[in-house]
């Protein structure tokens, strides 16, 4: 693979999950890693990618997209604790995500320098961030002779970024987190105008579409409001960045619009809130047009009227808990530890609290698992309380949903599309968005006939090695060295009544049937082709079909007639009275069984006149005589009865049947139609 002309796409972490991205692009012997994070349901060495797997002092580059934990934090432990040290690779990220990186990543190491399972050092930590060189947006930077990206808006949090990579002229975008909608203070994902040969791309949402920015922004204050009008608190797990500003903006707009609320506070708890604050304010410029224009006027929107950084005393926590109602934006979101796991293990047995979930949250974290609604959690001492407190989701993640991210993928028109960062979303994601599959080629039987232009072709998609190849089921043996195998369904019935009558229903529903005797010597019907009615013993029916999606279900309705036979009024007729097919059912076939050739008209009055008496007893054979119908019946019906036709003595009224047009219609006793 030193030198391969085929692209290696290695999914370290966040291939079909999300949490740890890391994704390793080899191509003509050069290695790009695009992003570097942990799992946050895990902890230690669980959580990072699957490292080993990799031989770090052959990276060239390091890139990553944005300063969340789950796509950077395993940054400094591959630096400093691998063999990448000893290569000459480099590790780039944007101006804003370096400065908030540090943030993060100190408060990472306070969090878990404590625990035995600290991943690394603080010292390792500055020696990492000074080995980082950031870069902004639309910069063209060439890492050494082959290797060049140009960074593009992706959107999702401040300073995230999407590469457009280059390596020895093979074009790969890899997206990372984005988002295609402007909210209230970022600038949507960019599209790059070059045209990507492969497009990594995020999948988190999978088929799901959400609701509007707008809607989901009401939805938002309606459910904060009732919430305080009850007397609550209000919880809203986030972390220190990203999603966090987005709502203080919401909540800050809100509150200065309802006087009724500006007397509830709205906190802030966490310890990264100024240092991040300060960060947002010095990164202006790289947000949209709206927060350019409030700063340029002097009307800086960071600076919040209705928001406060919670009192930094010890037991604070408490003391929110025992005061009047309240908003706290508290963190980590995923609400391990901290703050936000604190608040809810306080106000969970109140009932007139509320828990909004606003981000993503990852399986196996207390995030995910509360929004199940369990009776009762266990805290993080071990102890069970109740859970009475309202749980709601109302997402401001900025990932894209279904709806734009299959419309981004069609935009950018990439040859080959990898999904990432999902979780068993990826085949569905794959099926809803028709995505092009580009095939090596199509063999065996398909091959025989070159398609034409919107000719649909449907076959076996077989992957091998990272080729497609495409089949008929028929070749798989052949081709593949595959084999296919077919399931045959049997299904024993025990029925009571006689095997003429049995083939007299089915002929009625299914018109003629093939009868004879099959391989094993047995009486047999078969039904549309499809499915065997043997005749195995005396009071017992036997039904044999090859199972397929068709025939399952013509089997399904096979057995739903055979076992309403006994039932039936047409059977009861049948076998109670001697009319001029009851005796000898087996000499007639059912009226509505298919015939060969063309039938003589009255040899299809006859059935059709054998049916109806099948089901309602006596019926009249009318044939009109050359001068015309009864005038009385004529002017009381308004009808023409010029066509021969079947008249049936029903209890209420008379039917009659023109033979003809097999046009029916009902004559009351009194004449009328």
């Amino acid at each position: 693979m030193a030198d391969s002309a085929t692209l290696s796409v290695t999914m370290l972490g966040a291939g079909q999950e999300v949490g740890r991205s890391c994704c390793v692009l080899h191509y003509r012997g050069k290695t790009i890693v695009c992003d570097t994070g942990v799992h946050p349901a895990y902890s230690g060495l669980a959580s990072l990618p699957f490292i080993d797997d990799l031989d770090w002092s052959t990276v060239d580059a390091i890139l990553i997209t944005h300063f969340h934990l789950d796509h950077a934090a395993a940054l400094t432990y591959i630096t400093e604790k691998t063999n990448f040290k000893d290569g000459k690779g480099k590790v780039y990220m944007s101006h804003p995500t370096k400065a908030l990186h540090k943030f993060m990543m100190q408060d990472f190491v306070r969090t878990s320098s404590s625990s035995s399972d600290a991943l690394f050092s603080p010292l390792d930590m500055q020696i990492s961030l000074a080995s980082i060189i950031p870069v902004s947006a639309h910069q063209l930077i060439t890492v050494c002779p082959g290797i060049s990206f140009i960074p593009y808006h992706a959107g999702h949090v401040l300073g995230a970024c999407m590469f457009l990579i280059d390596i020895a002229g093979l074009k790969i975008l890899y997206t990372g987190d984005y988002s295609r909608e402007e909210d209230r203070h970022l600038v949507k994902a960019e599209l790059p105008p070059i045209r990507p040969d492969v497009l990594i791309v995020e999948s988190t949402y999978g088929v799901h579409t959400g609701e509007s920015r707008e809607d989901k922004e009401l939805r938002f204050t309606n459910l904060v409001h009732s919430i305080i009008r009850r007397g609550g608190h209000v919880l809203l797990p986030t972390f220190a960045l990203g999603r966090a500003q987005e709502l203080l903006l919401i909540l800050d707009e809100y509150w200065k619009k309802h006087a009724d609320l500006h007397n509830v506070p709205i906190y802030y708890a966490s310890g990264l809130a100024k240092k991040c604050m300060a960060v947002y304010q010095t990164y202006i410029h790289t947000m949209n047009a709206n927060i350019r224009s409030r700063f340029a006027r002097r009307d800086n929107p960071f600076v919040f009227k209705h928001i406060s950084n919670v009192p930094q005393a010890r037991g604070w926590e408490k003391k929110i808990a025992d005061g009047p109602p309240c908003v706290v934006l508290a963190s980590p979101g995923f609400m391990q530890v901290g703050p936000s796991r604190e608040l809810f293990e306080l106000w969970a047995p109140d009932a007139r609290n509320g828990l909004i979930i606003t981000g993503y949250s990852i399986e196996g974290t207390p995030a995910k698992d509360i929004m199940t609604e369990p009776e009762e959690f266990v805290t993080l001492k071990g102890a069970t309380i109740p859970r009475r407190i309202s749980v709601d989701e109302i997402s401001f993640s900025a990932h894209v949903d279904y709806a734009q991210n299959s419309e981004y993928i069609e935009q950018v028109k990439a040859q080959h599309v990898v999904l990432v960062h999902g979780v068993n979303v990826l085949l569905r994601l794959v099926s809803s968005c028709s995505l092009s599959i580009i095939l090596h080629k199509a063999i065996g039987t398909l091959a025989d006939k070159p398609p034409q232009t919107n000719d649909v072709i449907s076959g076996l998609l077989v992957a091998k090695d990272y080729s497609y190849t495409l089949l008929d089921p028929r070749d798989l043996r052949d081709f593949a060295g595959l084999t296919t195998c077919s399931v045959t369904q049997r299904q024993r019935i025990v029925l009571g009544v006689g095997w003429e009558l049995v083939r007299w229903h089915l002929e009625g529903m299914f018109g003629t049937v093939e009868e004879g005797l099959g391989k094993d010597g047995v009486p047999t019907m078969r039904v549309m082709g499809v499915v065997d009615v043997k005749h195995t013993e005396e009071h017992e029916l036997t039904l044999e079909w090859e199972s397929s999606s068709s025939n399952d279900m013509i089997a399904d309705s096979t057995l739903a007639l055979i076992t309403s036979i006994d039932s039936s009024p047409a059977s009861v007729k049948l076998t109670a009275h001697k009319h001029s097919h009851g005796s000898h059912l087996h000499k007639h076939e059912h009226p509505h069984a298919n015939a060969e050739g063309e039938l003589a008209s009255m040899t299809r009055v006859q059935r059709l006149a054998m049916f109806l008496e099948a089901h309602f007893g006596e019926v009249e054979f009318h044939q009109p005589d050359e001068e015309g119908s009864d005038s009385e019946e004529k002017e009381a019906g308004e009808r023409n009865d010029e066509e021969p036709s079947l008249l049936v003595r029903l209890d209420e009224a008379d039917a009659r049947i023109d033979l003809i047009s097999l046009v029916s219609w009902k004559i009351n006793k009194d004449h009328s139609i």
